[in-house]
């Protein structure tokens, strides 16, 4: 293969993820225009929310786990044109049942690529730097995250502006597809497909020409790549179980925490507590600043400090953060004071989420599954996740009618709690080791 530079690989091989994040939360400022221009009750308002998520399931099911079949870069191509025909579909939809279908298709792309990218920037990385390359995928996430909000901000005094927003991801699909074309294919997917050469030549470019180091991890990859590939009944088995557990534990309680509804909802929180649309959007985009910035610190630090440690520490600060913002939101409508309070907090909460379990849960699942089932794995994971978003994002306007903001709030913050009872009993750590050396303790438990 040519050489290519490693920063142009992770960059293009994590794109995915500014997708992700900028179709997931174009969707939050959208909405406000959306809801009045297409005569919108709420529960339809919680459909356009939802459909990218009922898509992403339905990606991370069909085209995760064909990545095992066709290999990982294949289908990160295939995802950029679902991208772009997602987005110029909803950009165009002229009612609601179009925007629907549409943002089904654009949640496929989605749903793909979280099942595809952690995998594939764990897959390329060598150990040592393996949790700060595959967190990219979280800190593109957040990236695209605050260029929605930009965008939304930018395009708000327009009448048509949330076309605008929702086709402006056009964009970054055509910029990934050209990119993907340049991209090398996974080494261990190479290694199945007995292509050694090519496999080397990639783990050659990856560490710097380190020969030493790449014939012992080339070594590693052989020899578990001759197990079959397997399926449905080896995820299932009691080999892959503490993997499964971790997977299926993180991806529900990264959701149940009430990340998504916080992000995806913020603007109608603000204008809930007194902001008007305009300094709800703008306010957006200054969490978005912080929520990047506090990102690229986890990015940063994810290979110096423990993923459960981390774990640990997020769950706490949401909790306590949701806590308090819960309290806020029960005095908004009579203290302004007491509405800035609610926004710090509000951005606490999600400079946790952004630090710790925004980046960890994706990293760990691309780490702990077995190389013949890690495409089934992490696309499992996916499922489990997008599912869980679905429903909370899908419930949260109803539940919100029922409970009030201060008192639903309260309850993601046990759950925040009941989060660290789970990664103290089932999650072990995978920090620095080789995904070859954290097969090998799956082996250990099974004796």
């Amino acid at each position: 293969m040519k050489k290519i530079s490693t920063g142009f690989i992770y960059f293009f091989g994590a794109l995915g993820g500014l997708l992700f994040g900028y179709d997931t939360g174009v969707i939050s400022g959208a909405i406000l225009f959306i809801q009045k221009q297409l005569h919108l009750g709420s529960w339809q308002q919680g459909w356009v929310v939802s459909a990218v998520l009922l898509g992403a399931i339905l990606g991370a099911a069909i085209i995760g786990p064909s990545s095992d079949k066709y290999g990982r870069k294949k289908l990160l191509l295939l995802s950029s044109i679902i991208f772009f025909i997602g987005a110029i579909g909803s950009a165009f939809a002229p009612e609601f049942w179009t925007l629907i279908i549409f943002r089904v298709i654009l949640g496929m792309a989605v749903g793909a690529a979280s099942a595809l990218i952690p995998t594939y920037l764990a897959e390329l990385a060598p150990a040592n730097k393996r949790g700060g390359i595959s967190s990219l995928f979280q800190l593109m996430v957040m990236t695209g995250i605050l260029l929605a909000y930009i965008t939304n901000y930018t395009f708000s005094g327009m009448y048509t502006g949330w076309r605008w927003m929702l086709g402006f991801a056009a964009i970054p699909a055509i910029l990934l597809f050209f990119g993907g074309l340049i991209l090398p294919e996974s080494p261990r997917f190479l290694v199945k497909e007995n292509k050694m050469e090519e496999a080397k030549q990639v783990l050659l470019n990856m560490n710097k020409g380190n020969v030493n180091a790449v014939n012992d991890e080339l070594k590693q990859i052989s020899e578990q790549a001759k197990i079959k590939s397997g399926g449905w009944l080896e995820l299932f088995s009691q080999f892959a179980r503490p993997a499964l557990i971790i997977g299926i534990g993180l991806a529900v309680f990264q959701q149940v925490m009430g990340c998504n509804t916080v992000l995806y909802y913020a603007p109608t929180i603000f204008t809930d507590v007194g902001f008007g649309v305009s300094a709800a959007l703008l306010a957006h985009i200054g969490i978005g600043i912080f929520n990047v910035i506090v990102t690229a610190i986890a990015v940063a630090i994810m290979d110096k400090v423990d993923r459960t440690k981390m774990l640990t520490i997020g769950a706490v600060g949401m909790g306590i953060s949701l806590f308090i913002m819960s309290f806020a939101m029960k005095f908004s409508g009579k203290s302004s004071s007491a509405a800035i309070i609610c926004v710090i907090a509000l951005t606490i909460y999600i400079a946790f989420f952004s630090a710790t379990w925004g980046p960890v849960m994706w990293v760990m699942i691309g780490e702990v599954f077995p190389l013949n089932i890690r495409g089934l794995g992490n696309s499992f994971s996916s499922v489990i996740n997008w599912t869980a978003n679905m429903i909370v994002s899908l419930t949260f306007p109803s539940l919100l009618d029922f409970f009030g903001t201060g008192s639903l709030f309260i309850i993601y913050g046990i759950l925040c709690f009941v989060a660290i009872w789970f990664v103290y009993k089932y999650v072990f750590e995978t920090r620095n080791r080789s995904l070859e050396e954290i097969e090998a303790t799956l082996r250990k438990k099974l004796k």
